[in-house]
């Protein structure tokens, strides 16, 4: 009797594509969807739905776990997870953490109950590989979106975050500023790592040593950017440049800057990173690093469904470009500072 693998093979394809076009799932292109169907037509290959359901034992419903809906970050990303899992005909259940390990154990511990087919998770600072150690257990997949708590057994898909943080400090640099200042965020995680980790990389390619005293971080909320730029500008001497971890420091940050009597773009060059709504429409605009949160988010759904489909295969790690988006805040190039 022909098997699943037989009509890979012959359509040349993988055992995980014929399952996605078993389950009509719309991630598969139409060619090769016609494919695949003539090649089970060719073989003899009959679909036995009833038996494959319960085989699978599928809910078709999945857990999405970001960290804070109240940043449009993760907002975008949550939504275009949950929009190629809709397509996928999966029902998602959606949390966020606000950052405590106890409510993210809670709310996976459900999932586990309830028997999901899956999880997307941006987990919250702290987050152990062993947190996931139930759901490889019951041969429940996870794909992490994000921060990497284990980037070799499971699934990562994100935004290049050194690679983004490493064009903003380069952009600044490259305007002639030489005491650039980093506003980092204080919750650890993988992003926080990759994104200091550009800061650092543009410093040592120009020749430029790090001044911890120009390193400051603080939490994701406008107050505390405010506070941690106040502090920056009464160094002596301050910065003239300054990119940070996210567009909500940034934005904290351009407040502060502004109430010293100082003008951004003007006295102080500034760069965020991940281009939320509110990047373009701020006076100056933002100059920033487009990362594409709701991209990051349609990428992650669509490596779960192969997942959930039965795609059998080492840990996947998924990188989308970033992009450099200027607009104000930075000013006009000035004479390379000594």
């Amino acid at each position: 009797m022909p098997t699943l693998n037989d009509v890979a093979r012959l359509a040349g394809v993988s055992r995980s594509t014929v399952s996605l076009v078993l389950r009509s799932s719309p991630l598969v292109a139409e060619d090769t969807r016609l494919r695949v169907l003539e090649s089970m037509h060719a073989c003899g290959y009959v679909y036995n739905r009833q038996a494959a359901n319960l085989r699978a034992e599928s809910t078709q419903t999945v857990g999405i776990v970001v960290s804070d809906f109240t940043n449009p970050f993760y907002a975008e990303l949550a939504a275009g997870a949950e929009s190629v899992l809709d397509q996928g005909g999966q029902v998602a259940f959606i949390t966020h953490t606000e950052e405590s390990l106890p409510r993210q154990e809670r709310f996976l511990r459900r999932m586990l109950e309830q028997r999901a087919d899956g999880v997307l998770i941006s987990a919250a600072a702290g987050t152990r590989a062993s947190a996931f150690q139930g759901f490889v257990d019951a041969g429940i997949p996870v794909v992490q979106m994000l921060r990497a708590v284990d980037a070799h057994r499971f699934d990562y898909v994100s935004g290049d975050n050194r690679l983004g943080m490493s064009f903003a400090t380069e952009h600044v640099m490259k305007l002639g500023h030489r005491r650039v200042a980093y506003l980092g965020s204080s919750v650890a995680s993988s992003v926080a790592e990759d994104r200091y980790g550009g800061y650092v990389d543009a410093l040592t390619r120009h020749g430029v040593a790090l001044d911890p005293a120009r390193v400051a971080s603080c939490l994701p909320r406008w107050s505390d950017a405010k506070q941690a730029m106040n502090a920056l500008l009464a160094l002596s001497p301050p910065p003239t440049a300054l990119v940070c971890f996210n567009d909500l420091l940034a934005l904290g940050a351009m407040l502060a800057i502004s109430e010293s009597g100082r003008q951004p773009g003007r006295d102080v060059a500034v760069v965020g990173f991940d281009d939320i709504e509110l990047a373009s429409a701020w006076r100056p605009g933002l100059t920033t690093v487009a990362v594409r949160p709701r991209e990051i988010g349609r990428e992650a759904g669509r490596v779960l469904l192969e997942r959930i489909a039965g795609a059998r295969r080492p840990a996947e790690r998924v990188l989308l470009a970033p992009r450099l988006v200027v607009r104000e805040s930075c000013g006009a190039a000035r004479a390379t500072e000594g």
